[in-house]
């Protein structure tokens, strides 16, 4: 759950260059996170020097890979639905052949292989540099499996092919797995446990995209402050480092620090945090750096710390509460966004109560709100009963989204009058004439084109805004250029 799901990406087909030397065709989509993303483009790179180019024609693809999500079971439903698409289209292309890779390959295995024969191909998050070889297996009419996860995997020596990119923004993904073992959470069992990537090899992949043209990035990972290099290997085994690879280990604030000097023209963004790794001398690098972006997601899940420990969050209500009042004071002007869990089992109405008084202290700038689904294999569903009814969740679930309007409406409105530097992303939705992008808190801001483009900083005076969208005119571009 500690991972932001973008709605308007879901199921995404993804196109990279042409080579005329690839005969193959595969199609890719994606649902979930943005880490589910960001291996996309990690599979697509090893496909392409593989014999394949994508194509964004289910009809035509001689390979049809979809990347999953276990976190939601509202994911699990459409990806079966888009599952049942390919098989209505494989019954007219024999040859083509359908693989589910990411958190569901790793949890339905069997279901999909063996039992429902929906697919032919099935690869664990850990294993898509196995794929040329698992794709033999499958031409010569073999079901092929590889969900091993691994305790050293990142892909670091793999150059991700940036998929349906704007040109502009850009995922660097810095940690593998999660080692918190969050009673809601699939995570830990579809992804292993921790393991950061090699310093050098992140910023080598940062140079080749600031030598694109790209201006931000998102470093990212499951939990990105549990970053932890020290040679190689799982956090877990860091108490068994010697002392030189101890002396010699790379953090998440030293790394961010790394990033913001060497690259000053470039934005910098990470998620996601857990309030337990969340440590002060972070947000210092963030207030020290105005590259780094003045925005941290901290997903709470409850308010309640009966139910926090329920799902065996390692944080106190005031725990949080703390590190919020820190964040105010070092960050005055960065922008806090949540997740949230309603009706988690045994929770109360006062249990509920709790949360939406934690929401008022914190007021929010946005969140991901979600009411509980049991997730098969979690330890919750293993050992709790999912006990608050439907309507209850839902009742609560929109308590919690009404509360979160007024905060956003609020947050947003604190910028009126203000002028703010925004990178330039994309035309906006609703105009033409109009460009939209996000300031350093993550807001978006939509203004007139006049003669700026994509990829431009540009200093925005703010005169009105919705709950979700600050509305102004360019004022000039920023020193940022």
């Amino acid at each position: 759950m500690e991972k932001i799901i973008d709605e308007n990406k879901q199921g995404e087909s993804l196109i990279l260059d042409y080579k005329p030397e690839n005969t193959k065709k595969l199609f890719i989509e994606s649902y979930g996170c943005a880490m589910n993303f960001s291996d996309s483009e990690i599979v697509a790179s090893i496909l392409s020097s593989n014999g394949y180019n994508t194509t964004q024609i289910l009809e035509e693809a001689d390979l049809v890979l979809v990347n999953t999500c276990s976190i939601r079971d509202k994911a699990e439903q459409t990806i079966r639905k888009r599952l049942e698409k390919y098989n209505a289209v494989k019954r007219t292309n024999p040859k083509m052949k359908v693989g589910v890779l990411g958190c569901m390959a790793e949890r339905l295995k069997s279901q999909f292989l063996e039992e429902e024969k929906i697919v032919d191909l099935v690869v664990g998050p850990d294993a898509y540099k196995d794929l040329p070889n698992l794709l033999s297996e499958v031409e010569e009419g073999r079901d092929a499996i590889n969900v091993i996860l691994s305790k050293d995997e990142t892909y670091g020596d793999i150059s991700p092919v940036r998929l349906n990119s704007n040109g502009v923004s850009a995922f660097v993904s810095i940690t593998r797995g999660c080692d918190n073992m969050c009673t809601f959470c699939v995570v830990p069992f579809t992804r292993g446990r921790e393991r950061s990537r090699e310093p050098q090899s992140i910023m080598k992949e940062i140079q080749d995209l600031w030598d694109k043209g790209f201006k931000e990035i998102t470093l990212l990972g499951q939990n990105v402050d549990s970053y932890l290099w020290y040679g190689g290997g799982l956090k877990k085994d860091f108490t068994n480092a010697s002392e030189m690879q101890k002396a010699t280990s790379v953090d998440f604030d030293q790394l961010l620090e790394m990033v913001a000097v060497g690259y000053p023209k470039m934005r910098i963004r990470f998620s996601t945090s857990n309030p337990q790794d969340m440590h002060e001398s972070v947000l210092h690098v963030i207030a020290k750096h105005s590259n780094i972006c003045k925005h941290i997601h901290l997903p709470v899940q409850s308010g309640s710390d009966r139910i926090l420990k329920e799902m065996n969050r390692l944080h106190t209500r005031e725990e949080y509460m703390t590190l919020i009042d820190k964040i105010r004071t070092i960050i005055p002007d960065c922008s806090v966004t949540q997740d949230l869990i309603s009706g988690f089992p045994t929770e109360t109405e006062e249990d509920h109560q709790d949360t939406l008084s934690l929401m008022e202290h914190v007021k929010y700038s946005f969140g991901y709100m979600y009411a509980y689904s049991e997730r098969p294999g979690t330890l919750a569903e293993r050992k709790m009963e999912d006990d608050v009814p439907e309507p209850t969740k839902l009742r609560r679930l929109q308590e919690i989204v009404d509360l979160q309007r007024n905060h956003s409406a609020f947050r947003t409105q604190e910028f009126v009058g203000q002028t703010v530097e925004v990178l330039i992303e994309k035309a906006s939705k609703k105009s033409e004439k109009d460009w939209s992008g996000r300031n350093s808190q993550s807001i978006v801001v939509v203004f007139p084109k006049e003669n700026y483009k994509i990829g431009d900083f540009v200093n925005v005076k703010i005169s009105s805004c919705t709950s979700g969208t600050l509305i102004g005119e360019a004022v000039g571009l920023s020193e940022m250029n």
